[in-house]
């Protein structure tokens, strides 16, 4: 079980003059832990912290209230003249108990309602108490007082949120998210999103920082989780690492230090034979340019022969533009067939099409016995005409993942964890279901992987070419499905980063790509595959 945070520095909600949290050291080690909870494990996290160790409620939302006091005056420390918007539950007990160390330091909290007030119970009752005690009461939120604040404080709705957000509730956020000129920080998680799915339940805060507890939630990394969240810090509040060791997080978040077992450095005697033989079947007519991207893309992640099977009027054209690769016109099943000898995987589907040409190439590829990487027309082939197989990656995006299941893209979107499983489920295997936080699922697997590199310049033709190639290589090169999916995602994701300007920093630590994101093509990666793949061969550490 991995420890969810350096515990090397603490602080005690008695002793706020250092205020030296765990938040702020996250501002400077830009780190985070890997292990990812469904909002469920964290209450129960945080029931056993209570029963189990002795640290009450109370003192929890103290040190909460601690972190995001300073998260606050390190992020943003001209702030003196917050908003922080308070719900009816945790969230706003921890809101409350902020704005009295606000208002302890001086500083001019303007604390706002959304509920009931008589529904606040317990430890957020005495939070709130104690915040009027120190000199500040809470009124009703309306619009205007948010006019001359600068700085917002989510503290409406935490991770229990299961239905659309409506109502006053739902008028509150969006009066937030028309705020242009001022921070808006979260309160564990944005009000609105859901804290397992990162889907926005009907309208959801839009952070620009994000103080979480306890546990990191899966839901702040994928969907619509990382636009919403913005940067993320993480405090675990003290919890004791016992309380950790008592669950299986649903899901790993992918680092280098992670993945770097998988790759090695190449011995000075080694070959092209012993580096895997990637043949690409793809390229109908008008398509060869993704069987291309797809061969370049292998021989970039460390394939020491790629070969293409495409239509017959493609491969000269191939080989002109990308010499090295062997590229062979196929006229059916055949001539695919005199291929597979040689092969060490296969990467199926890139331009592929779903015409007759196209079906019979799918079906000798399923037939060859050969490791797989399926992706595009592949993958729509395989969902008009299911089989399982055990030994292949299958890369759908969430259009691509519905057709898979028979549901609808919106279904999958609403919960991608759920899809990913059900694939890998169906049809074996491993599942990459792209997207943001792109998810790795395996069927024997019951922890899932996460990627949350990567940004929106992918959103563009020929981006998922890129990662077939680059897992077809790492396949060929002899990793299992499971680690050649993981390895090859956060290749991907990072070169795209790389790329557009962001480096190996993390784009949920809030460093800035916008300026390059617009205008990226998958091509702009190969270079960058290159590098990634050499770093982690490399001595170099996150």
């Amino acid at each position: 079980m991995l420890r969810p945070a350096d515990k090397s520095t603490s602080y005690t909600e008695k002793d706020p003059a250092p205020l030296q949290c765990k938040a702020v050291e996250a501002i400077t080690k830009m780190s985070l832990p890997t292990a990812l909870y469904s909002a469920a494990q964290v209450r129960e996290l945080d029931r056993l912290a209570i029963e189990g160790h002795g640290i009450t409620g109370s003192v929890l939302m103290a040190r909460a209230g601690q972190a995001l006091f300073q998260a606050v005056r390190a992020r943003y420390p001209r702030v003196r003249r917050p908003v922080i918007v308070c719900g009816t539950g945790n969230n706003g007990g921890d809101g409350f108990t902020l704005a009295r160390l606000m208002r302890e330091a001086g500083w001019a909290p303007e604390v706002r309602t959304v509920g009931d007030s008589a529904r606040i119970k317990g430890d957020s009752l005495a939070a709130r108490k104690a915040c009027t005690t120190a000199g500040v009461t809470a009124a009703p939120f309306a619009p205007q007082a948010l006019a001359d604040c600068d700085a917002v404080i989510d503290a409406l709705l935490g991770t229990g949120l299961e239905r659309e957000v409506t109502g006053a509730w739902r008028a509150a956020i969006e009066s937030i998210n028309a705020l242009r000129a001022v921070p808006v920080l979260a309160v564990d998680i944005p009000s609105g999103l859901h804290a397992d799915t990162g889907c926005v339940l009907g309208a959801a805060v839009r952070a620009q920082l994000t103080v979480t507890f306890i546990g990191l939630k899966a839901g702040l990394f994928t969907g619509h989780g990382r636009e919403q969240c913005g940067e993320i810090l993480f405090d675990d509040l003290d919890v004791p690492d016992a309380v950790y060791q008592a669950s299986t997080p649903i899901a790993q978040r992918l680092r280098a230090s992670g993945l770097r077992a998988c790759v090695r450095a190449r011995t000075r005697h080694a070959h092209k034979g012993e580096t895997g033989h990637v043949l690409v079947v793809g390229g109908a007519p008008g398509m060869a340019g993704a069987a291309g991207l797809t061969g370049t893309a292998a021989y970039r992640t460390g394939a020491g022969l790629v070969t293409v099977a495409t239509a017959p009027a493609h491969a000269p054209w191939l080989s002109a533009a990308r010499p090295e690769l062997l590229s062979y016109g196929v006229a059916d099943a055949a001539g695919l067939r005199a291929l597979f000898a040689r092969a060490s995987v296969i990467a199926l589907g890139p331009g592929l099409g779903e015409g007759p040409w196209s079906r019979e190439l799918f079906g000798a590829a399923l037939e060859a016995g050969v490791p797989m990487v399926v992706d595009a027309d592949g993958l729509n082939l395989l969902a008009a005409d299911p089989v399982r197989h055990d030994d292949w990656v299958l890369t759908p995006h969430p259009g691509e993942a519905a057709r898979l299941l028979g549901i609808s893209t919106h279904e999958v979107q609403a919960d991608r964890f759920a899809a990913a499983h059900a694939i890998a489920a169906r049809y074996g295997g491993v599942a990459v279901l792209k997207g943001s936080g792109t998810l790795i699922v395996a069927a024997e697997k019951p922890v899932a992987a996460l990627c949350d590199r990567g940004n929106p310049g992918m959103a563009s033709g020929g981006m998922g070419d890129v990662l077939t190639g680059a897992i077809a290589a790492l396949r060929a090169q002899g990793l299992s499905p499971w680690d050649a999916a993981r390895v090859g995602v956060w290749v991907h994701a990072t070169a795209a980063d790389n790329a557009a300007g962001g480096g190996d920093l993390d784009w949920s630590q809030g460093f800035d790509t916008a300026a390059n994101e617009i205008g990226l093509i998958a091509s702009d990666l190969f270079d960058q595959l290159r590098a990634r793949i050499n770093y982690l061969a490399g001595d170099a550490h996150d």
